[in-house]
Parts: structure tokens; C-alpha cells; sequence
């Protein structure tokens, strides 16, 4: 039965001997078939896990937002021929917080071996070093834009962790980093926590929790970076 292989890669301009296990090397290796966001993030991900690698004999498949559902269905053929396929996330792990997951939904539904190689998160590792609660908490992806909007969505996840005792983990843009900050400072209780965590796995690495009256008298450089935010009491 071939298997479905979900490959982590790297979070940014890191030395992979720190973030990905050997063995991941050798399985990208052996495989011929990947479904990618962007070919060249993956053939440079690949070129750079093994310079060996003959990436031209590669074949890719494009999985973004503009992959139409039909498209998508096709994607695992190679597998229903015996051949084993990888699927790589721009940052990160596959299919979290990523439209990798369709594709792993479909090769369930198809009973081909699905495998998570381990790897970095960021949602996971911000969460880790945060020093708010690990055994509930919940991933809700980007918060609207518009700053009305914004400002009810932070006000009912800030609800959460007060009702729930429940941690809220969210990302913005990274170029509207330094707007959700304000935002944040701005409409949550002074009291209330908040984890900021840039450029995980990086040399310029930076996590730090503070009360949001904290947070106030001193704003970290957001822009333009990785960043995840985490909300708790």
C-alpha cells in the first residue's frame, strides 16, 4: 500500500541538524512524486535536505488557493499506481493551518497510509513557551480584518480564556503584525496575558509573555515577521 508522507520543513533560514531528524533526509530522498504551494520553496527545501537529489526527475503538484477541487482529486494517482507521494507545507507542517489537508483527507477516504513525519511547529512551539495552559487551547487562524470586526472576534477569544480557561492562538499577515498588536493592547483587559512569539527556530528567535498593561510600555519590532500571538489569563 503506498503511503502518504506529510514533511515538515524549515520555518525560515535555519540549520536543519536542529529542526528535522535524519530520517525525514532519506524518505524525501526515495520519493518522485511531492504535492507543493510553490515549486521552487520545494525544490530549494529539497536541494538543501540533499544536494544529491535529482530534482528535474521530480514531478510536483501545485496545491494553493486557486487549486480548483477537480484538480486536487487527481493529485494522488501516482499513489493508486503503488507509488509512495510527499506532501510539503511552505513553513512548518503539512496540512495544519495549511491546504495540505485536503489532500491527506483524500488519501484517507482512499485508505492509503498516511504519514506525519515529526517536525517544527510554530503554533505547537510558541504554545510550549508560552507558560499558558497546553491541555486546552485552540488554533483559530487569522482574525478578520476589517478593525471593527477585528476588535469582536479579540473580545470573544478573550471571553474564552476567562470562561473556558481555554488558551487562543492566532496569526495575522506579517506585514499587519504591528496593527493586530495595537489592536490587541488595545481592546483586551489589562490583566490578560499575552505571548508573542517571532521568528521560531531562527537566530533571531523571540518569545515573550506579558500582561497586556505590560505589553503597553514597550512594543517589540513585529513587521515583516513570523509571529504568532497567544491570549490567556
Amino acid at each position: 500500500m503506498a503511503k502518504l508522507y506529510l514533511v515538515p520543513t524549515s520555518l525560515g533560514e535555519s540549520s536543519f541538524d536542529s529542526i528535522l531528524p535524519a530520517a525525514n533526509t532519506q524518505i524525501v530522498t526515495d520519493l518522485k512524486y511531492f504535492i507543493v504551494e510553490d515549486v521552487r520553496t520545494a525544490r530549494r527545501f529539497l536541494k538543501k535536505a540533499n544536494p544529491a537529489i535529482e530534482i528535474d526527475s521530480l514531478t510536483f503538484f501545485i496545491l494553493n488557493q486557486h487549486t480548483s477541487p477537480e484538480e486536487i482529486s487527481g493529485f494522488l494517482k501516482p499513489m493508486f499506481s503503488g507509488q509512495d507521494m510527499g506532501v510539503l507545507s511552505e513553513a512548518g507542517c503539512p496540512a495544519i493551518a495549511d491546504p495540505g489537508a485536503d489532500v491527506v483527507a483524500i488519501a484517507q477516504r482512499n485508505n492509503f497510509t498516511v504519514v506525519p513525519l515529526v517536525g517544527p511547529s510554530s503554533i505547537l512551539l510558541s504554545l510550549m513557551a508560552s507558560g499558558f495552559n497546553g491541555q486546552s487551547f485552540a488554533f483559530v487562524g487569522y482574525l478578520p480584518i476589517q478593525p471593527d470586526e477585528r476588535s469582536k472576534a479579540l473580545k470573544r477569544l478573550e471571553s474564552r480564556v476567562y470562561s473556558e480557561s481555554q488558551s487562543q492562538i492566532f496569526i495575522e499577515t506579517p506585514y499587519r503584525n504591528m496593527k493586530m498588536l495595537e489592536e490587541i493592547l488595545k481592546t483586551c483587559q489589562p490583566s490578560t496575558r499575552l505571548c508573542v512569539a517571532v521568528d521560531i527556530t531562527l537566530q533571531t528567535e523571540f518569545i515573550k509573555t506579558k500582561s497586556i498593561k505590560e505589553w503597553k510600555t514597550q512594543l517589540p519590532e513585529l513587521n515583516k515577521r513570523p509571529c504568532i500571538f497567544i491570549l490567556y489569563k
